[in-house]
C-alpha cells in the first residue's frame, strides 16, 4: 500500500453493489463456500439489516466488514453453530461481526485489524455489550489481537475452517487500552469518516428581564410578589409537594454536599420513567446548557441547518452567532396558524442539511405536531441529516406524544427535554437529551462533572415520582389558557394562535398601541410580556407572547392590559 490515506466509511448503496461482487469473487470462486452464479454477486438475507463498513483507496474498495444488529431475526453463526455454544443471551445487546474481507493486495497491512476495530467501535457506540463472530482459523491470532476470544469450536465451509469467537465490549476496551499505540498508529494512516468517534471518549476527571425590577443581586426577592413575570414561561403552579419536602427536609445536606458526578441516579430515574436505557440519556443543567454543549459538537461554520421560523430564539442565536453556520428557515404561515406541514417540511429537508431543528410544541406559537406525523416524517429523513427535536412543552399535550422511544432506535434523531416548564423546576435547572448511545458518546467528552446541582438532582428525581400531581396541573393549565384567551378576545384581541402549552401568542389589533409601546406601558405596571421579534423573521409585526398564570393572576393581567388600552384611548 502507498502513503495515501485509506477512507473508512459506511458503505453507500453503490459500494454495496461492489461488495456483493467481491463476495462472489472470494467466497464463491476462490473459497468454494457458495455456488458460482451468473449474476456474479453474492448476497444473503442478512444484508437487509447488516451495516457495512468499507475501506477505500480513492474510489477503489480495499476491504470491508459487516455488523449484524439485534434487529435481525437471525445471525450467520446459526448456520454453523448452536446458540447454546455461545455464552451470551441473544438479546438487544448482542451483535455479530462478520465478513471481514480484505483484497489480496492489501492483506499484509493494517486494514484487517483496522476494520475489526471499526466494527467493534460501531457495536460499542450503538450500545452493544457482546459480540459473536466466526473467524478463519489461520487468522485466529489477528482476531484475538482485535479483542475476540476463540471458543475452540470449529466448522468447515468450502476451503475454510471457522472458529467460533466471542467478546464483550469491556474486553475490547481492555485490548484497545493495552495496545493503544497500535491503534493510534492506524488512526494516523486512515481518514475516519464513520459517524462516531475513533476512540470511545473517556469520562471527565475532576476539577429574564423582570429580574431587573426584582433585583438581579437577589437581595430583594420580596419584590417578586409585586411583579407578574409573564415574559418567561415558568410554570404557574408550584413544584410537587414531594419535591418541596425533598428539598426542605434535606436542605443543609443538599446545599453543602457535592452531587453524584454525572447525575447517575437521576439518569436511571429518567430512563425508567421514559422507557429507555440509561446509556440513551445525557443530563444537563437545563436545555440551554445542552443546546450550547451539543450543537457546536455536531456543527461547524460549513454546516447547513434548517430551522422553523418562528422558533425558540436561542437556537437562532447559537447557530448564527456562536457557530456561524449556514441557516435556512422553513417559514411557517401566520395565515395558517403556524401549523407545520410535515409533507412540505420533508421536501425541504431532502434538499440536504446537516441538521434540522424542530421545537414541538413550538415556541412562541404553542402549535403541536402529532407524534404520528412526526414519526412518519422522521422515518423518511436521510440518515446523514441529524434531527434535533425540542420537546420542552410536550407534557402539556401528554407524555404519550413524546418521540423519545422512537428517537433512541434511530441513527439521527435527538430529543431535548427540559424539566423547567412542566415540572416547575426552572430555578434549579435540569434537562436531558434522549437519543442513540453513539450520539451521547460524542457529547459526553464535553459534559463536565457535576453539571447538575444536588438540589436539582433531588428535585428532579422527586418530580418524576409524582406524575399524578403534575397531570392535574396540566389539565388545569388548559382551562386557564382557554379562559385567558376568551378574556383577551373580549378586550378586542381577535388574532390568537391556537397553542397547547402554558402560553398564548397574540397580535395587537391596529387600534391598539404599537407593540413596543404596549409592552413598555404594561411593564410600568409591573406586568412583563414577551416581545417575540427575535424568534423569527417570519413572525410578523405586533406579536406578543403571554404566559398562563394562576386564575387570580390571569385576571390581574387582563385588568392591567385593559388599563393600558384605556390610557391609550384617552
Amino acid at each position: 500500500m502507498n502513503n495515501q490515506k485509506i477512507t473508512f466509511s459506511i458503505a453507500s448503496n453503490l459500494d454495496r453493489q461492489e461488495i456483493y461482487k467481491i463476495r462472489h469473487l472470494i467466497y464463491a470462486q476462490e473459497l468454494n463456500q457458495h455456488a458460482v452464479n451468473s449474476c456474479q454477486q453474492l448476497t444473503d438475507d442478512l444484508d437487509a439489516e447488516n451495516k457495512y463498513i468499507v475501506a477505500k483507496g480513492g474510489n477503489q474498495i480495499l476491504g470491508f466488514i459487516s455488523i449484524t444488529t439485534p434487529n435481525s431475526k437471525k445471525y450467520s453463526v446459526d448456520k454453523y453453530f448452536s446458540r447454546s455454544d455461545i455464552p451470551y443471551a441473544f438479546d438487544e445487546y448482542l451483535y455479530e461481526i462478520r465478513l471481514l474481507t480484505v483484497l489480496e493486495k492489501s492483506r499484509n497491512s493494517y486494514l484487517a485489524l483496522g476494520l475489526m476495530f471499526a466494527a467493534f467501535r460501531w457495536v460499542q457506540s450503538h450500545g452493544g455489550l457482546h459480540v459473536v463472530s466466526i473467524c478463519r482459523s489461520e487468522l485466529v491470532e489477528m482476531y484475538r489481537k482485535a479483542g475476540l476470544n476463540p471458543l475452540s469450536l470449529r466448522a468447515v465451509s468450502g476451503k475454510v475452517t471457522y472458529e467460533l469467537a466471542v467478546a464483550s465490549t469491556e474486553d475490547f476496551e481492555w485490548v484497545v487500552a493495552k495496545n493503544r499505540p497500535v491503534y493510534e498508529a492506524i488512526q494516523k494512516k486512515i481518514d475516519w469518516q464513520l459517524p462516531y468517534l475513533y476512540f470511545a471518549p473517556a469520562a471527565c476527571y475532576h476539577g429574564g428581564s423582570f429580574f431587573k425590577a426584582i433585583g438581579e443581586d437577589l437581595q430583594s426577592l420580596t419584590k417578586a410578589t409585586q411583579i407578574i413575570n409573564a415574559d418567561v414561561l415558568d410554570a404557574w403552579f408550584p413544584p410537587s409537594p414531594k419535591v418541596v419536602s425533598a428539598i426542605q427536609e434535606n436542605l443543609n445536606f443538599l446545599l453543602q454536599t457535592s452531587p453524584p458526578t454525572h447525575a447517575e441516579g437521576l439518569v436511571k430515574v429518567i430512563a425508567t420513567a421514559r422507557g429507555v436505557h440509561e446509556q440513551q440519556i445525557l443530563p444537563g443543567a437545563g436545555s440551554s446548557d445542552l443546546i450550547f454543549l451539543a450543537l457546536p459538537c455536531f456543527l461547524n461554520q460549513q454546516s447547513k441547518v434548517l430551522i422553523l421560523d418562528p422558533c425558540y430564539g436561542e437556537y437562532i442565536h447559537v447557530l448564527e452567532k456562536v457557530i456561524q453556520c449556514q441557516v435556512t428557515r422553513f417559514n411557517l404561515s401566520r395565515e395558517k396558524g403556524f401549523v407545520v406541514n410535515t409533507t412540505d417540511l420533508l421536501q425541504d429537508i431532502k434538499k440536504g442539511y446537516d441538521m434540522v431543528i424542530l421545537v414541538n410544541p413550538n415556541s412562541p406559537t404553542g402549535v403541536h405536531s402529532s407524534k404520528q406525523e412526526m414519526e412518519e416524517m422522521l422515518l423518511q429523513v436521510p440518515l446523514s441529516t441529524k434531527v434535533w427535536v425540542d420537546e420542552t412543552y410536550v407534557e402539556y399535550v401528554g407524555i404519550h406524544e413524546s418521540i423519545e422511544q422512537f428517537a433512541v432506535k434511530t441513527e439521527n434523531v435527538i430529543v431535548c427535554k427540559s424539566m423547567s416548564k412542566v415540572y416547575a423546576l426552572s430555578g434549579v435547572r435540569a434537562a436531558y437529551l434522549c437519543c442513540s448511545p453513539h450520539l451521547i458518546e460524542i457529547l459526553k467528552q464535553f459534559s463536565p462533572p457535576w453539571a447538575i446541582s444536588l438540589p436539582a438532582q433531588a428535585a428532579a428525581i422527586a418530580a418524576f415520582g409524582d406524575g399524578e400531581y403534575y397531570q392535574q396541573q396540566y389539565a388545569t393549565t388548559h382551562s386557564l389558557r382557554e379562559k385567558l384567551k376568551q378574556d383577551l378576545q373580549e378586550l378586542g384581541v381577535t388574532e390568537i394562535i391556537n397553542g397547547v402549552a402554558n402560553f398564548l401568542l397574540f397580535y395587537l389589533p391596529p387600534h391598539f398601541p404599537t407593540k413596543n409601546d404596549f409592552i413598555e406601558r404594561c411593564r410600568q405596571k409591573n406586568l412583563y410580556l414577551r416581545d417575540v421579534s427575535n424568534m423569527g423573521k417570519n413572525i410578523g409585526a405586533n406579536a406578543v407572547r403571554i404566559a398562563v398564570k394562576d386564575a387570580p393572576t390571569n385576571d390581574k393581567m387582563i385588568e392591567l392590559i385593559k388599563e393600558t388600552l384605556l390610557e391609550q384611548a384617552e
